[in-house]
């Protein structure tokens, strides 16, 4: 099995633990909505993996979970509709607003014209940085640690860490395990947290607490590190228009 079937292969196996858990994480009461890009948006997901999933990256951007404006309608990590369209190059397919999906923010895939700060800043740097989306994807991947979209009664982003660990364990030990395959199947040999969650999620499912370096099932050593994340709720994304920002994610990938 090529690398690319065997991705795709584990991001259904995540898609459908995560499924599993959605009726319990809104009947919680901590949690109002729970839905799967993987599932509804999958159409898009496969093509990002079918595309730059197979080009021998060794280094794993991580990041946390799904934002409404991002993922959530393109089914790419940091996937503002504009770069998806654009630089990843995902053709837009017809998705289904989920049945348990909040009214205020109803699935319209790339057509959404808000942008996502976040991934417009992620993917503009990369461009910058790379040049190509070839010359990106042969030097890293990026993967969402978990694929959920998790909000609030009135709409607001909800992070996995702010739900009970009884509640959302689960599905992060799914998550976990997903992400050591990815590692697996693709011989990554460095993981990248975008921000410090992200990072903290790495080091725990390759046993790195409190050290910088992992190690995979097979023996093989991986280097955990991080970047500052891109979110424009971040002082630190915006600390002279973003310029510290991108510098620091430049060191951390180039240096």
């Amino acid at each position: 099995m090529t690398a690319v079937e065997s991705l795709k292969l584990a991001a259904k196996r995540l898609s459908l633990h995560c499924d599993e858990a959605i009726a319990a994480l809104e009947s919680s009461g901590h949690v109002a909505h729970a839905t799967n890009p993987l599932n509804y948006a999958w159409d898009h997901h496969v093509q990002f993996i079918e595309q730059w999933g197979g080009l021998g990256a060794t280094t794993l951007l991580l990041g946390m979970n799904p934002g409404p404006w991002g993922m959530a309608q393109t089914g790419v990590p940091f996937g503002a509709t504009q770069v998806a369209k654009d630089f990843l190059r995902i053709e837009a397919r017809t998705l289904e607003t989920p049945n348990n999906a909040h009214p205020k923010r109803p699935i319209l895939g790339m057509e959404l014209e808000r942008q996502e700060v976040s991934g417009t800043r992620l993917w503009n740097l990369m461009e910058e940085l790379y040049g190509s989306p070839e010359a990106t994807f042969a030097n890293l991947f990026v993967v969402n640690h978990c694929p959920l979209l998790l909000l609030g009664e009135r709409g607001q982003n909800i992070t996995p860490d702010k739900v009970p660990k009884a509640l959302i364990g689960p599905v992060l030990e799914a998550c976990d395990d997903h992400l050591r395959k990815v590692v697996d199947i693709m011989g990554i040999t460095r993981i990248v947290g975008v921000g410090k969650y992200a990072e903290q999620r790495a080091r725990l499912a390759f046993n790195a607490e409190k050290k910088g370096h992992g190690t995979t099932a097979s023996g093989r050593e991986i280097q955990i590190t991080t970047c500052w994340h891109p979110s424009p709720a971040s002082p630190l994304a915006n600390r002279n228009d973003g310029a510290d920002w991108r510098q620091n994610v430049r060191n951390v990938l180039i240096d």
